[in-house]
């Protein structure tokens, strides 16, 4: 099982800013330097309360091309990548000179996009996503699976469009689909090299999106075994936020004995990948992380090595 981190885009509450790009590639290259499989950007451009105030992010692709060129190993992505803010075959052709500039580590997240304050500040539309998002898709998969696509919709045309020079991978970069509600599980299963659920915290949290996605496969005629699955996981440290109480509903916490075993009970519900929104997004955070994680492997390796001693 895969384990990757978000690094933060976003102003801080306790910095009063965001992270400058040298501060966000220190954090890059010590997860990288961790042994963290992945590193996770959110894609958005602002958000903002009901109330007007606005909380500032940077630009994610333009994040995630910075950080290609500074890491050496570690997959890289946005956790997603909204389909409203670029053009399908524009956003095929990013991502496969990000999967050229990374040598073949990019994973491109995708999904409908929710966050209307931002739609309306930058001039988007926010009708129809999920049937804007359902024909971008029939742009994008070929484009990166093959190079090449003839398409005419309602909201996106791309005629005779081809994508040259292409990702150093045949393929391209793998599509993961970020989806929760029916019709999106429902696109996932039919374009998706990868699903990711966003927002979970101990393991049984898994067990409802796990079954929308079982029943999603099923309704297209995919095999539910064909399809890994990835979760984003709300997690915090309370003794670095100097919380009053260790758990929080909704968010992942504990000692980092504690978190090594969740992170075995993932494994068991078949996980391919996980991605860890921290708090706080430090470089303490990180470290704890991350050992937890070599706990967990070293666990995870000695019953691989017992299994295999008893068959």
């Amino acid at each position: 099982m895969k384990i990757g981190v978000v690094i933060m885009l976003v102003e801080l509450r306790d910095l009063g800013r965001a992270l400058t790009f040298p501060e966000i590639r220190a954090a890059a290259l010590q997860c990288e330097e961790l042994g963290f499989d992945s590193i996770w950007v959110y894609d958005h451009l602002l958000y903002r309360t009901k109330r007007g105030k606005t909380t500032g992010i940077w630009e994610g692709w333009s994040m995630l091309a910075a950080l290609a060129a500074c890491t050496q190993r570690v997959e890289l992505g946005p956790l997603v990548s909204c389909n409203s803010f670029r053009n399908p075959a524009l956003l095929a052709k990013m991502a496969h000179t990000l999967d050229e500039i990374s040598a073949g580590r990019l994973v491109l997240g995708v999904g409908s996009g929710w966050n209307q304050p931002e739609y309306n500040a930058f001039g988007l539309p926010f009708d129809h996503r999920v049937d804007r998002f359902e024909e971008a898709l029939q742009i994008l998969h070929p484009l990166l699976k093959e190079g090449h696509v003839d398409f005419s919709g309602r909201y996106y045309t791309a005629r005779d469009c081809e994508i040259a020079p292409r990702s150093p991978r045949p393929g391209g970069p793998p599509l993961m689909i970020g989806a929760g509600r029916p019709r999106m599980l429902r696109l996932a299963a039919r374009y998706a090299d990868l699903y990711n659920a966003c927002y979970m915290s101990i393991p049984r949290s898994t067990l409802a999106p796990l079954r929308a996605l079982k029943k999603a496969c099923q309704e297209t005629g995919r095999e539910p075994a064909s399809l890994p699955y990835t979760f984003l996981i709300s997690m915090a440290w309370p003794d670095l936020l100097g919380w009053d109480q260790p758990k929080k509903r909704g968010v992942l916490s504990g000692s980092v004995e504690e978190i090594a075993s969740l992170l075995v009970e993932y494994e068991a519900t078949g996980a391919a990948h996980l991605m860890f929104h921290l708090d706080p997004s430090t470089p303490a955070a990180y470290a704890k992380l991350a050992q937890a994680v070599q706990l967990y492997r070293k666990s995870s390796a000695l019953g691989n090595r017992k299994t295999g001693s008893n068959q």
